[in-house]
């Protein structure tokens, strides 16, 4: 999973970046003092779970989660017990109180996990997809998907030598795509784990392309290869 820490403390962000590191399934994609600067990263990125202070000067975590109609996966981070029953009212995953212990922040983590397998085994997995180009849909084959690329709000798709251009998210993109099949390598890159050719240090190719790897996400990427 990947997510972002927003906490305005130096010392709590410390705590949680400790524990995300601990954790093998979580992936950091970044780390804010406060809601204003993650806006972006959770438009563009789409991160699976938030961990979210409440406390904070210019936003209150509450009202964070109250500007947005779709968020990810929440979980609240405090160290006052009266705003739980606030947060539970706009569907938080948990509620934990600091200091933040990790066995208290593995169980947190471990059911927003288990959260997102439960919606995935609920939508089967198709072997096709259509995408919309200018006025029309155009019908793609999942096993014909090269490399998935972002291009500010729009995403560029690569079959064989061909280039589709579509206004879309990467996370979007990224959900419709089965896990087995595609792997997100880079913030802006996401490919067919079957069409790589080879992986030199930092890099992957991909029929005539050359794809980078990010340093957070290289060890995702070689766990899921099948290697000798």
């Amino acid at each position: 999973m990947n997510c972002i820490i927003i906490d305005d403390n130096e010392v709590a962000r410390a705590a949680v970046k400790h524990c995300v590191e601990k954790t093998p399934f979580l992936t950091l994609t970044g780390v804010y003092t406060n809601p204003i600067e993650a806006l972006e990263a959770i438009k563009n990125d789409k991160p699976d779970l938030l961990l979210l202070d409440v406390e904070m000067p210019e936003m209150s975590g509450i009202d964070f989660i109250k500007t947005f109609h779709d968020i990810p996966q929440v979980i609240l981070i405090t160290s006052k017990k009266e705003y739980a029953a606030e947060a539970f009212d706009f569907n938080v995953t948990d509620y934990i109180l600091k200091p933040v212990e990790y066995p208290r922040f593995l169980k947190a983590v471990t059911k927003a996990k288990e959260m997102q397998e439960s919606l995935k085994k609920e939508t089967p997995e198709s072997s096709e997809i259509f995408i919309k180009v200018t006025n029309k849909f155009v019908h793609l084959n999942l096993k014909d998907i090269l490399v998935v690329e972002a291009l500010a709000d729009y995403v560029n798709i690569y079959v064989d030598k061909q280039r589709y251009t579509v206004l879309s998210t990467m996370k979007a993109i990224e959900d419709k795509l089965p896990k087995k099949d595609f792997i997100r390598v880079h913030r802006s890159y996401i490919v067919r784990i079957d069409k790589i050719k080879e992986i030199d240090d930092q890099v992957i190719s991909i029929a005539d392309q050359h794809i980078p790897i990010s340093r957070n996400m290289k060890e995702s990427v070689m766990n899921a290869l099948n290697k000798l």
